[in-house]
């Protein structure tokens, strides 16, 4: 990792020791702190009041058991995690994860990264994040109910609309949240749908929500396309991932003028230079939880499955890394640079190495940060907890015209920032500062909490 301003140094220092092993939270938290050397020199109560420090702490860690038992009678265990992290700008908000992968150092990555995620949307919604490291992939609906109300037993004690209110991520769509409210409204006999969001139509849920993240990410890079007189049109796209952000993404690009070639999964990726077929790999991905083989199988010859193997290797101008955490690294990065890729937009929540993000802006790629590339998914999870508030329901065109609205204000608040701060057009920079500042500056007007 490259040196920090040195008023900044002691602080990752401190993130270091305190934090031992957790290498996703260090990586996360240096990437912040190497944007805000030039706003403590022009802003010393920053570092005065030991904003930053305090930055770097959750207010709340809560880990917990969550025994449940399989369908063959057998009592299994999982561990459970919610860290409430910045609640400044209103109450804890940010998903749950459900991916074995998960331990406290992923959770705490994440909700670093969604203090200055839900900041820069200009929502009233503070940071956090939390999961289990359960694997719903293979089980069968009955396991997964179980798992979700025991897992629900202990964190609703710890929720509510004014508090603290997650959301899906990773392993948890629809199904859980579904199952997830379910419990909660049994224990408090209160049917709070503020609590959770990501809900169903039918139960308090927002149009356009699972589209979001996806569509949002989109209409990001559109809007960069836009300041460099571009636009999708004719653009060759490469998709990383196959779930419901990938795919929302790859039906927005289509329909703006794109043509996503290729899209993976943890088994390999698939090339259709006819442009992905959305309606079978919906149905492969999300009816039948198959592999993406069987989307070449069923495409014809046509289509190409290579297993294993780097989705980047696909020539592109566009690349949208909508899998998980550092998937694309340097070699990567170099690969997509040499194949003349324009524009890398962070789909899922920091999939870029920091070395290929270094080797991407050294390059003059456009490159756009998850905490703002991909932020829409919870710009639409604040409109649907305001619907909730005012037991309303909006349309789809006028929420999408929210989301769209709020994601060109994100790209436009992170280019006048980063001029503002001496780093013209990086994204990076902007996105770092303009969430810090805002966050920063009420944690200032709060006192030492």
């Amino acid at each position: 990792m490259p040196d920090l301003d040195s008023r900044l140094r002691p602080t990752f220092d401190e993130v270091l020791r305190r934090n031992p092993g957790e290498r996703e939270f260090h990586q996360a938290v240096h990437e912040v702190l190497s944007s805000l050397g030039p706003v403590v020199s022009k802003h010393p109560e920053y570092t005065d009041g030991a904003i930053i420090r305090r930055l770097c702490e959750p207010e709340r860690q809560i880990i917990f058991r969550v025994p449940w038992v399989d369908d063959s009678g057998q009592v299994q265990i999982n561990r459970g995690f919610r860290v409430e992290f910045n609640s400044a700008l209103g109450p804890y908000k940010g998903g749950l994860r459900f991916h074995p992968s998960v331990y406290l150092g992923i959770v705490k990555f994440l909700g670093f990264e969604q203090i200055f995620k839900n900041s820069l949307t200009g929502m009233p919604i503070g940071g956090g994040k939390g999961g289990s490291d359960f694997d719903p992939k293979g089980r069968s609906d009955a396991e997964v109910m179980r798992f979700c109300q025991s897992f629900m037993t202990e964190l609703y004690r710890h929720i509510g609309e004014y508090t603290d209110v997650p959301a899906g991520d990773i392993g948890v769509g629809g199904r859980e949240i579904g199952y997830l409210f379910g419990q909660y409204k049994r224990i408090t006999n209160r049917y709070e749908s503020g609590v959770l969001t990501g809900k169903g139509l039918t139960w308090g849920g927002s149009q356009v929500r699972p589209e979001a993240t996806g569509y949002g990410l989109v209409f990001f890079v559109d809007e960069m396309l836009r300041t460099r007189g571009e636009s999708f049109d004719g653009a060759r796209v490469v998709v990383s991932g196959s779930g419901n952000v990938a795919t929302h993404a790859i039906a927005k690009v289509h329909e703006l003028g794109g043509t996503v070639v290729a899209c993976s999964d943890s088994s390999g990726y698939v090339v259709d230079e006819r442009g992905i077929d959305l309606d079978l790999l919906t149905e492969i991905k999300q009816v039948r939880r198959g592999r993406l083989k069987e989307y070449a199988d069923a495409a014809g010859g046509s289509v190409a499955f290579v297993e294993g193997g780097s989705v980047w290797d696909v020539p592109c101008r566009i690349a949208l890394p909508c899998a998980t955490q550092n998937e694309l690294d340097a070699d990567a990065a170099a690969t997509l640079v040499g194949h003349g890729c324009t524009i890398v937009a962070e789909g899922a929540n920091m999939p870029c190495t920091p070395e290929a993000v270094r080797l991407l802006e050294s390059a003059g790629v456009g490159f756009a940060p998850g905490k703002a590339a991909n932020a829409g998914g919870v710009a639409t999870s604040a409109l649907e907890m305001q619907q909730n508030a005012s037991r309303d329901s909006w349309t789809f065109e006028h929420t999408e015209e929210r989301l769209s609205q709020i994601m060109r204000g994100i790209h436009d608040r992170c280019l006048e920032t980063a001029d503002t701060y001496g780093s013209p057009n990086n994204y990076s920079t902007g996105a770092n500062v303009a969430g810090f500042i805002q966050v920063a500056d009420a944690m200032l007007a709060l006192g030492v909490i």
